[in-house]
């Protein structure tokens, strides 16, 4: 499920592209428009949009600032810029901007375009994982997930940036890393703590050594088993 969010002061040319992504054969979620950069900042606090198609010359807020905007809110959305001149397109990559398209736009290559960006958000979709927590649902990329523990009756999610800690679990901790466990990156180790070989740097006794300068005790009875895996994963047997 993709939302798309359109955003041109020109009504022409905003009815235009709103036209060109509803005709596109990958959409499949809604489309929302919007006349300036506030109204839609108002909007994206609240929702969760997959794709901005941003024209970057309006007044009040321009593109590049509502781009810059929505990367301060921590928006990892993939932004299409559109414009009649060029003179942008450096600071359009620098808000992580996906593409920039000159007008006036015409249909199949802005599909070109939202084919691609669907792609990686797919292929991002899949390297990470959803995990409840009391604020709601919290999306974390796979590669960023140093090691999960169990608390009490919760899973602790221990990422690059912080710690994320899920609702209570009812079922057991193997269970409930099953998602994770399917990965070749993850290992169990005992009852209570999943590492990503990905992040560990070396094992010494029943030490795991995390590449964040912390360390990991092992279960005596699994460290061996932990330490094999491991060489076979960074020699390739991954």
């Amino acid at each position: 499920m993709l939302r798309i969010a359109i955003c041109d002061d020109d009504e022409v040319q905003l009815e235009r592209v709103a036209e060109c992504v509803r005709s596109w054969p990958g959409l499949s979620g809604g489309v929302a428009v919007f006349d300036s950069g506030e109204a839609l900042l108002r909007e994206a606090v609240f929702g969760d949009f997959d794709i901005y198609i941003l024209d970057i010359l309006m007044p009040g807020l321009d593109g590049i600032r509502i781009g810059s905007k929505l990367r301060e809110l921590g928006d990892g959305g993939e932004i299409i810029y559109l414009t009649s001149s060029n003179d942008f397109a450096a600071d359009s990559y620098e808000v992580g901007a996906f593409f920039y398209l000159l007008k006036p736009v015409d249909c199949e290559p802005l599909h070109r375009v939202l084919d691609a960006a669907a792609e990686k958000l797919r292929r991002w979709r899949e390297s990470c994982i959803l995990v409840s927590t009391r604020d709601g649902e919290r999306r974390i990329q796979l590669d960023r997930l140093l090691c999960v523990e169990r608390v009490g009756r919760s899973l602790r999610y221990y990422c690059e940036d912080g710690v994320v800690d899920s609702q209570t679990i009812r079922v057991s901790f193997r269970a409930a890393v099953d998602e994770l466990l399917r990965d070749p990156r993850f290992c169990l180790c005992g009852a209570s703590y999943l590492l990503n070989f990905q992040h560990v740097s070396g094992v010494d006794g029943q030490l795991a050594l995390l590449d964040n300068g912390t360390t990991i005790t092992l279960p005596r009875a699994s460290a061996q088993n932990f330490k094999l895996a491991w060489g076979k994963f960074w020699l390739g047997g991954q």
